[in-house]
């Protein structure tokens, strides 16, 4: 499914307006980048978390020339499901 569609059965879900569903979930993933920059945790109750995790710098090998790169530290997102979502996508979404 891609964003288009999400939007559409959103809608239809909702009764909402596309134009008005565009605009409630561009909101909420702004909402959630802003608070992932501040806060670095996000819990959404029934689906999961989000966290901003740093990877440290490490050394790692081209196994093709031999030759050694050094890759700089940098910040990667991670999500975790809850035990609920797993449940239900194990399920085949059946609740």
């Amino acid at each position: 499914m891609n964003h288009k569609d999400f939007i559409s059965e959103l809608a239809q879900v909702t009764d909402h307006s596309l134009k008005d569903t565009q605009i409630l979930v561009n909101s909420l993933i702004a909402e959630m980048t802003e608070l992932l920059e501040d806060e670095n945790q996000l819990v959404v109750p029934n689906f999961g978390s989000f966290e901003v995790r740093k990877k440290l710098e490490r050394v790692l090998m081209n196994p093709g020339t031999g030759q050694r790169m050094l890759v700089p530290p940098k910040l990667v997102l991670n999500f975790k499901p809850s035990n609920i979502l797993k449940e239900r996508i194990q399920k085949g979404g059946e609740a």
